[in-house]
């Protein structure tokens, strides 16, 4: 039965929203098809991102097609799958992202896709909605293109002349879970492509031997997605991957996506998702290592089982448990060792380091800063506070944990 456009616009919006490289919100708005109603987005596939200077975009992210060729057992759009199947054309994306564009609903487009016929195939399909958008239609808008790792070094050099931001899903955190979810990718073959995307954007930072500076390719840089808790990999497992793939790729980010069990999952799968808290204690382990001078390993070497504590966040669990360090001196302390301090994070320590220079803090100035004084205060000293024996109380997490639960009965 041949679907209608907004009703294969419906099946690869809905398909691309398990991609978490673009930052979606993950808002589940209402929708207004069957109901009389406004604001319903979801349909649409326009989702929100979040740029690094903290601005919300609107995306128009959907797939090129849900079609696949490929088996991954955690992908509902895998070959085995049993889905509704449907494909738009390169003229019809180009329409589509134009029209939202012209009537204000986006600011861009993320475009990923199947892999049909093979991965060369599916690429030139990529790059060509790119190239007809960019030097036909004259669209200035962001496109984040979705790379296929596979495909000739060729159109991946030709993918990054037009869009904002390339990036190539590691899938899952080891080699190990690769091979045993997604047989038919190989992991030396997509950290090939990320070399190779890495010396392109390398190459356009010099100049000619004519003084001029090659054309830009993917300025925003490429990212990367993984799959949290779908195999054996521990955090300690997935932080190490996280951080060979920042100093190797200079990758921007590094998005992890909780695993969730999907339609027609596969029998290898595990049937329970992990705790949603896990991928969020991720997300900030990544800011420690990104924003606070933490390296990876720092952060679960005193965890036996490899794991982000899940009660309280990665910082002030390592506060916890290198308590020699604290406490330091407000007025004293290295920009490094503040960064390190439970409740302080860049913008505050800029500011202290400023203020400092003018006048003495107190606590006082750190509650006028916004600082969470029930936080910071076992940690630090001033000239009218000093924690005493606070660093020292054995039950001194308990204090930030946040209290017990009754467990729900259904």
């Amino acid at each position: 039965m041949k679907r209608t456009f907004s009703e294969r616009l419906a099946l690869l919006s809905d398909a691309a929203k398990y991609d978490a490289s673009c930052a979606s919100s993950g808002s589940d708005r209402r929708g207004s098809k069957k109901e009389p109603g406004l604001g319903s987005t979801e349909r649409s596939g326009i989702c929100h991102s979040w740029t690094p200077d903290g601005r919300c975009v609107s995306l128009l992210k959907i797939l090129m097609t849900n079609f696949c060729i490929y088996d991954c057992a955690y992908c509902i759009n895998r070959v085995s799958s049993g889905v509704e199947r449907a494909r738009f054309s390169v003229e019809e994306i180009v329409w589509l992202t134009m029209e939202f564009y012209r009537r204000n609903y986006i600011e861009g487009l993320f475009l990923s896709s199947g892999i049909i016929r093979s991965s060369d195939y599916t690429m030139e399909e990529l790059v060509r909605v790119a190239k007809v958008l960019r030097l036909d239609r004259g669209f200035r808008g962001y496109i984040h293109l979705k790379a296929i790792p596979d495909a000739s070094p060729d159109l991946l050099a030709e993918a990054g002349l037009y869009a904002d931001r390339l990036s190539i899903n590691v899938e899952m955190p080891t080699e190990t879970g690769l091979t045993q979810y997604a047989p038919e990718k190989d992991s030396i073959g997509i950290r090939s492509a990320m070399g190779h995307i890495r010396k392109k954007m390398d190459a356009t930072k010099e100049k000619t031997l004519a003084g001029r500076r090659p054309p830009r390719f993917a300025p925003g840089g490429q990212s990367t997605q993984m799959i949290v808790g779908a195999d054996a990999a521990t955090d300690q497992d997935i932080l190490s991957s996280s951080s060979a793939l920042y100093s190797d790729y200079r990758l921007k980010r590094v998005y992890y996506s909780a695993f969730s069990p999907i339609p027609h999952a596969s029998q290898a799968l595990p049937a329970q998702k992990p705790p949603l808290l896990r991928e969020h204690r991720l997300y900030q382990a990544d800011w420690l290592f990104r924003f606070y001078g933490f390296q990876f390993q720092e952060i679960t070497e005193n965890r036996p089982d490899g794991m982000l504590d899940l009660e309280v966040d990665p910082k002030l669990s390592w506060a916890l448990d290198n308590r020699a360090v604290f406490p330091v001196d407000i007025n004293q302390a290295p920009r490094e060792l503040l960064l390190r301090v439970p409740g302080l994070g860049p913008r505050s320590v800029k500011v202290l380091l400023a203020t400092r220079r003018h006048k003495t803090i107190r606590l006082d100035d750190l509650e006028r800063l916004r600082v969470s004084i029930r936080k910071i205060r076992p940690f630090i000293t001033t000239p009218d506070w000093r924690p005493v024996k606070l660093i020292d109380r054995m039950d001194l997490k308990s204090l930030f944990a946040p209290p017990p639960q009754q467990l729900s009965l259904l």
